[in-house]
C-alpha cells in the first residue's frame, strides 16, 4: 500500500510517498520511504520574529501543488499508483491546515481514494521508528517542539498516555523568546545552540523550573525570564558598550540556558522511565536537533542503562515523510481504517490520547 502523506500544521510545507511493503514483510521502516518534498517558511517569517499565520496559509497553497510534483518525480511514481492520502488534521494553524485538507479531500475525490486525518503530534512520535535503530513498544517519547513538550508513554500505534507536559512555555518558545533577548534571529533554537558552544558553563546561576517536582510536568516561563533578568543587568552596568564583553555575555549566557533547560528534559525523562519501568527512550519534535540535548541523553542512556533513538535529523521538523508513515500504520492498525467523506475537517486543537485506537 502507498500512502500519500501532506503536512501543512504550521510553517513547513511537506508531501511523501511512503509504501508499506517493506515494513509488512519485517524490513527496516525507513526503506519504505519512495520520495519526499519539503519548503520551509523559515526566511520569510523571519523579519516578523515569529509565523504569521496568513502569510503561511498562502505560501502552502502556492508551494503544494508543484511539491507533489517533485515527490511523484523523485519516487519515480504516478498518481495512479497511491492507495490512500493521508494529512494534517491538526493541530496546528486553522488556515494552514484547512489548505492541506481541502488538498488531500480533493485530490483523493479525484482519485477515488480514502483519506486518513492524522494528529500532527503522532507523526513525530512514530518518526524515530524510521531511524536505523528503531525503538521497541513500549517506550517514553520525550516531545520538543516549538508548540510542544511533552513526555508519553507510546504501547504501540495508537496507544498514546500523556504523563506529562508543560504547564506555559515549551522547550522551543523558550529557545525562540531568549534567542530574541540576545538579538537572534528568528527561529532560535539552531542560533542559541551554536552560540552555547562557544560559552563557558556554570558563568550564570539560572533556574531549573520543576526539576525536583514530584510530577513530569515542565515550566519554562520562569528560565526565560531569569534570562531577561540578566540581560537587564548586563545593561545596567554599561558592559553592553563592550563589544567582545557583550559577545562573551551572550555566549555564556545561552550556554546557562541551554544547560538549564536540558537538565530538566533529562532528569524528566528519567523519572518517566523508571516510573513506567521502559527501557526505551524515543526523543522527537524540531528541538529533538538540539545537539546538546542528544549528548546529554545519549550520556544518561548509557549511565542508566536504557536505550535512546533519535528520528533522522531531516525528520526532526514537521514533513510529509511522518505523515504518510503514521497515516499508513494507522490503516494497518485499523485495518484500512480510513474515511471517504468529503468534509473539509480540521482540529486546531486536537488532544493525542483522544484518538487513541480502541
Amino acid at each position: 500500500m502507498i500512502v500519500l502523506g501532506i503536512e501543512t500544521s504550521c510553517d513547513e510545507t511537506g508531501l511523501a510517498l511512503y509504501d508499506t511493503t517493506p515494513w509488512e514483510n519485517g524490513a527496516p521502516a525507513h526503506q519504505g520511504i519512495l520520495g519526499q518534498a519539503l519548503h520551509t517558511q523559515m526566511a520569510m517569517h523571519r523579519e516578523y520574529g515569529g509565523v504569521v499565520p496568513e502569510l503561511a496559509s498562502r505560501d502552502h497553497i502556492r508551494r503544494v501543488l508543484p511539491l507533489l510534483e517533485e515527490t511523484l518525480k523523485q519516487a519515480q511514481c504516478q498518481l495512479s499508483a497511491i492507495h490512500a492520502v493521508a494529512y494534517t488534521q491538526g493541530p496546528g494553524l486553522a488556515g494552514a491546515l484547512l489548505v492541506g485538507s481541502t488538498f488531500a479531500k480533493s485530490l483523493a475525490q479525484g482519485l477515488r481514494l480514502p483519506t486518513i486525518g492524522i494528529h500532527h503530534l503522532e507523526g513525530h512520535l512514530l518518526s524515530p521508528l524510521l531511524g536505523e535503530s528503531a525503538p521497541q513498544f513500549p517506550f517514553i517519547a520525550l516531545l520538543v517542539s516549538g508548540g510542544h513538550t511533552q513526555l508519553m508513554l507510546v504501547s504501540g500505534v495508537g496507544k498514546y498516555q500523556l504523563l506529562g507536559e508543560t504547564l506555559d512555555d515549551a522547550a522551543g518558545e523558550a529557545f525562540d523568546k531568549t534567542a530574541k533577548l540576545l538579538g537572534l534571529d528568528y527561529p532560535g533554537g539552531a542560533a542559541i545552540s551554536a552560540l552555547a558552544e562557544k560559552g563557558q558553563s556554570g558563568r550564570f546561576e539560572l533556574p531549573k523550573p520543576m526539576l525536583h517536582s514530584k510530577d513530569l510536568d515542565f515550566s519554562f516561563s520562569g528560565l526565560k525570564t531569569a534570562v531577561l533578568t540578566q540581560v537587564k543587568k548586563f545593561e545596567a552596568s554599561g558592559g553592553a558598550t563592550d563589544q567582545s564583553a557583550l559577545a562573551s555575555f551572550h555566549a555564556d549566557l545561552a550556554r546557562s540556558f541551554v544547560d538549564s533547560l536540558v537538565a530538566v528534559l533529562v532528569s524528566k525523562s528519567e523519572k518517566a522511565l523508571k516510573q513506567t519501568g521502559c527501557k526505551h527512550l524515543v526523543l522527537a519534535g524540531g528541538v529533538g536537533a538540539n545537539k546538546q540535548l542528544r549528548s546529554a541523553l545519549t550520556i544518561s542512556g548509557k549511565k542508566n542503562h536504557f536505550e535512546v533513538h533519535y528520528p533522522p535529523i531531516e525528520l526532526c521538523t514537521d514533513n510529509g515523510v511522518m505523515i504518510a508513515f503514521a497515516g499508513a500504520l494507522r490503516m494497518l492498525e485499523s485495518n484500512n481504517g480510513s474515511t471517504t467523506s468529503g468534509a473539509f475537517d480540521i482540529k486546531p486543537r486536537w488532544n493525542l490520547a483522544s484518538n487513541n485506537l480502541s
